[in-house]
């Protein structure tokens, strides 16, 4: 049974019982994009599933300043003592900021394709800065259009492709549409945020799941991340993309449940 639980304003939702594990979504998604994994961990954690400012059930809460530490700063209220937080793409970003910024909150993190630092650089493999400009010039025009296609982008090259953006877009469209200044702001953010010169300074258990299809998160940035933050654990699934926990559901649950149960004390 799932229950709902506002906080400032903040909605959340959550199922299950037992550790404390909170997820956050990705960029033009929303929480919905969970609804079949996380009751592939309820039976053995409580799951609670965060919708970012100004998406899903939160699309009309959105601060002044629409940046990772506004956002992390939002969200801390919102999240149990003691938890793991999980973050998916964008939502690592903010995870890795939360591990950070509400460090007596959260005791593990976990990331799912993201990066610390999202554009390529100098020696930094990433997305194509003109990639995200041609987004930020779409998005004006046809916003719907625009997330088809960076839905697209994300499950390219896993076997299960096609499906596997169904399946985003069912679970999505149940919430309410995105707020436009925030798809605009939290792409920005992608373009912008750079936390390497801090993810060395987390001290919480971490894991960093990633799919080697995934062209956002291209596995040549992995030794990178592992070089920034070496104590962290880096697991990546051969046949999946950049939604490892919607091509490959059962495998990312089993990782994350093992990391729970070794790194994560009781």
């Amino acid at each position: 049974m799932q229950h709902r639980t506002h906080h400032n304003g903040l909605v959340t939702r959550t199922q299950g019982t037992g550790k404390d594990l909170v997820f956050l979504h990705g960029w033009g998604m929303n929480s919905g994009v969970f609804t079949e994994f996380g009751p592939l961990l309820s039976e053995e954690f409580t799951v609670t599933v965060v919708d970012l400012p100004g998406f899903g059930n939160n699309h009309n809460v959105i601060p002044d300043q629409y940046s990772i530490t506004s956002l992390a700063e939002m969200i801390r209220p919102a999240l149990p003592d003691d938890c793991v937080v999980a973050g998916w793409s964008l939502g690592g970003l903010v995870a890795q900021q939360l591990a950070l910024s509400a460090a007596e909150k959260v005791i593990g993190l976990v990331t799912i394709a993201s990066s610390p630092r999202f554009v390529s650089d100098k020696g930094w493999p990433g997305i194509d800065p003109a990639v995200l400009n041609q987004f930020q010039k779409d998005l004006g025009e046809d916003f719907q259009k625009t997330l088809d296609r960076f839905l697209s982008i994300q499950a390219m090259g896993s076997e299960t492709a096609r499906q596997d953006v169904k399946k985003i877009k069912r679970s999505v469209t149940a919430f309410p549409d995105p707020s436009l200044d925030a798809l605009a702001a939290a792409l920005q953010l992608l373009s912008d945020e750079d936390l390497r010169a801090v993810i060395g300074q987390i001290r919480q258990p971490t894991l960093r799941i990633f799919g080697r299809l995934d062209s956002l998160v291209p596995t040549t940035a992995i030794d990178n991340i592992c070089q920034l933050q070496p104590q962290s654990d880096a697991v990546v699934l051969s046949k999946a993309s950049h939604a490892p926990f919607i091509s490959h559901p059962q495998q990312t649950a089993d990782i994350i449940k093992r990391f729970m149960a070794t790194r994560i004390q009781s």
